[in-house]
């Protein structure tokens, strides 16, 4: 598995981003997915997951009702919509795939990640 991120940028405060995450060689449809973030000096935190399905998601308080994830297996990506950006959002960004969805907001329990996409968020 070999995770990419993209759409990582400087955006304002306020605004929204979708990021995404994508495997040009293995497909993701059998994979649950999540989304992380972290900032300087702090730990990974959990943003967002979803099932394999994409039936069943699940969102940091953070972000819940501000974050929409999706999954699109029919173009085998992992999208992670942010609205109404803070600065306090502002980390680089990471997907995460695992076979099953466990513990979802614990990194420990995801297998496989990209390499983070940086979002900064200033206002």
């Amino acid at each position: 598995v070999q995770l990419v991120e993209s759409g990582g940028g400087l955006v304002q405060a306020g605004d929204s981003l979708r990021l995404s995450c994508a495997d040009s060689k293995r497909t993701l449809s059998n994979f649950a997915m999540g989304w992380f973030r972290q900032a300087p000096g702090k730990e990974r935190e959990f943003v967002a997951a979803t099932s394999w399905s994409g039936r069943n998601t699940y969102y940091a308080d953070s972000v819940k009702g501000r974050s929409t994830i999706s999954k699109d297996n029919a173009k085998n990506t992992v999208l992670l919509q942010i609205d109404k950006l803070k600065p306090e959002d502002t980390a680089v960004y990471y997907c995460a795939a695992e076979w099953g969805l466990g513990s979802h907001n614990s990194t420990t329990s995801w297998s496989y990640w990209g390499q983070g996409t940086q979002v900064t968020v200033y206002s």
